[in-house]
């Protein structure tokens, strides 16, 4: 289980997002799978912000799937509530990162959902490819 911790290092990348009527359920409260979409807008922020643009890195041939995914829910995010979406990275190898997730309460500052989710390297065919050494360096910051 060590490697569901998701301690947050490095430099770590903070966006907010305001929860709209249409990410909840009929209970009131954000959907589950919502929190991924959430994830990745810190991720792409992340990789624009201290890497590239994800778009660069697709133009230069290579796509970063999703091959795992981890979330813990903690407590519950309502419509119309600010949340503070705060991404940090971690190598794993040469094909692969992950990103690690805290999602907390705006002004509160309550950990609300935090996970990871971990990336592949591949080329348009699908195939697992090393990236070149100067993207590896900026993603090992």
């Amino acid at each position: 289980m060590s490697h569901l911790k998701i301690e947050m290092t490095g430099p770590i990348y903070q966006c907010d997002q305001r929860v709209i009527y249409g990410d909840t359920d009929a209970g009131g409260v954000v959907y589950n799978a919502n929190y991924l979409r959430y994830f990745e807008k810190g991720r792409s922020g992340y990789m624009r912000e201290y890497v590239m643009s994800y778009r660069d890195l697709e133009e230069m041939g290579f796509i970063l799937p999703v091959v795992e995914s981890y979330v813990r829910y903690k407590a519950p995010a309502r419509y119309d509530d600010l949340l503070i979406i705060n991404t940090s990275m971690q190598p794993v190898s040469d094909i692969s990162w992950r990103f690690n997730h805290h999602i907390r309460m705006a002004g509160n500052d309550k950990l609300l959902v935090k996970g990871f989710t971990l990336h592949a390297s591949v080329n348009r065919q699908g195939k697992l490819t090393k990236m070149p050494a100067e993207i590896i360096e900026k993603m090992k910051i």
